[in-house]
């Protein structure tokens, strides 16, 4: 593989900036929906109620989207605003990049929309950085949690609640059946460790000549069908760490645990895959017309994969299915999740932040609303009755093992964020392909990640 010096600058400056995977009921509570009044008072538990008013609130929602979910999106606002007369919609959108550059403008002038929907990613950059309401008490008294999935993925360590799921993006094992098939290679299972998945993806592996890893003369550096497709964080490294036992960082999410003996070893599983030419590195990515085709391309046996990318795979008539991510030396597995949610705006008022909890709660609790918007096959449903059914599990013939997903959030962990996730994962990206490309040693991108790591959370929380 040819790796100029300007080829590796330019890839530290695109896989760093591409890091965030887009990426991604009549079971009423019982609650009517109530349109707030500033004035209010306390119910028994010192826990604020609110008065039901005929007075008009309006209140600004601002969501990311394509053509599409935004036509959907309008459709259910309309809905909602016929059944919550007293309170008016204005809907802001646009394309996820634009969405979020505006919205970091919008917050810092005081102008943000009065709820919005946050990539699951940012939710704790908003929590910790004032911008958005903790919304525990209300997902107290208004939703039954048993009923959701992904509640807790928008927890902090207080056990505090900063969102609402609005659908959830998982990840799992995508496989192309007709390479297994070709290869004569047995489906992977749910038993499979990383080991497993390693051997097997050598069987899958085609150099330009047709050789795999294990025949005389295979050539790493011109291989023509890969047997996994590897990158960044959530469709990459992060499960492969923390199955291994390590991580980034601490619990508290203050703190890098890069340098552990676990996370060594999860490097050194990467780094021989990539060496041999099974698993994609960062100079055969570039290759592509992004990092995210190799697989519906039909240039890669397995990825990492969350939901949202059954809709590439579908467009591209891949015969594939699912399965749940391998198991880490000691049997830990873990799915990295992204659980897309509803915020509301801390500096909204009382009035304009209930009648935005309505709209939460009504994303939430109504069936039909889950029910429209998994019609569009972008996201996991986060009201389980809807993931339970037909409506999600039989939404297409492939993937047929769509319990997969659901099966993986019983195991699956969020991307170690908080406020400055964005900054760490850059710098422990830059780096990760230092090791990637073997312009380092194992230990000395480890260290190198753990300083710079280090560094963007104490300028952060030391500051604060």
């Amino acid at each position: 593989m040819r790796r100029s010096f300007l080829g590796k600058v330019l890839l530290v400056i695109v896989m760093t900036m591409s890091l965030v995977v887009a990426g991604c009921s009549s079971g009423n509570t019982g609650q009517t929906s109530k349109t707030a009044d500033p004035g209010n008072t306390t119910g028994e538990n010192n826990e604020k109620v609110m008065k039901p008013t005929e007075e008009e609130v309006e209140i600004v929602l601002g969501y990311y989207s394509d053509g599409k979910s935004d036509a959907k999106m309008k459709q259910l606002i309309d809905a909602f605003m016929k059944e919550h007369p007293t309170i008016k919609v204005t809907a802001q959108s646009a394309p996820y990049g634009q969405f979020f550059q505006k919205l970091d403008t919008q917050i810092a002038a005081g102008k943000a929309p009065d709820v919005w929907l946050s990539d699951g990613v940012y939710v704790m950059k908003y929590a910790e950085r004032g911008a958005v309401r903790d919304l525990s008490e209300w997902i107290s008294r208004d939703l039954n949690k048993d009923d959701y999935y992904g509640l807790d993925f928008n927890k902090d360590p207080d056990g505090k609640y900063w969102g609402v799921p609005q659908g959830i993006q998982v990840a799992v094992l995508h496989y192309n059946k007709d390479m297994f098939d070709k290869a004569g290679v047995a489906y992977p299972t749910e038993d499979w460790t990383w080991e497993d998945l390693k051997a097997n993806a050598a069987k899958l592996t085609l150099d330009a000549s047709g050789k795999t890893p294990e025949e005389s003369g295979f050539d790493p550096g011109n291989v023509n069908q890969f047997g996994l497709t590897f990158f960044s964080i959530t469709e990459g490294w992060f499960s492969v760490m923390k199955s291994y036992g390590g991580g980034v960082l601490d619990p508290a999410g203050k703190k890098s645990i890069i340098t552990s003996a676990e996370n060594k070893s999860a490097f050194e599983w990467m780094v021989d895959g990539m060496k041999k030419g099974i698993i994609t590195d960062p100079v055969d990515l570039k290759g592509f017309q992004s990092s995210m085709a190799v697989f519906p391309s039909g240039s890669a046996a397995m990825r990492i994969g969350i939901y949202a990318r059954v809709l590439a795979a579908n467009e591209a008539g891949l015969n594939y299915d699912v399965t749940l991510l391998p198991k880490g030396p000691d049997g830990k597995r873990v799915s990295p999740v992204i659980a897309n949610s509803w915020v509301i705006n801390q500096k909204s008022t009382d009035a304009k932040a209930q009648a935005a909890w309505e709209w939460v709660k009504y994303w939430a609790t109504e069936d039909e609303v889950q029910k429209q918007w998994a019609e569009l096959g972008e996201a996991v449903p986060v009201k389980k009755s809807v993931a339970n059914s037909d409506v999600f599990l039989k939404y297409s013939e492939r993937p047929a093992n769509r319990q997969a997903f659901l099966d993986s959030l019983e195991f699956a962990e969020t991307l170690d964020v908080n406020a400055v996730w964005e900054e760490w994962v850059g710098k422990f990206n830059e780096n990760a392909l230092r090791a990637f490309l073997g312009d380092a040693s194992i230990d000395d991108a480890l260290a190198g990640a753990d300083k710079d790591v280090q560094g963007v959370l104490d300028d952060f929380y030391l500051k604060k």
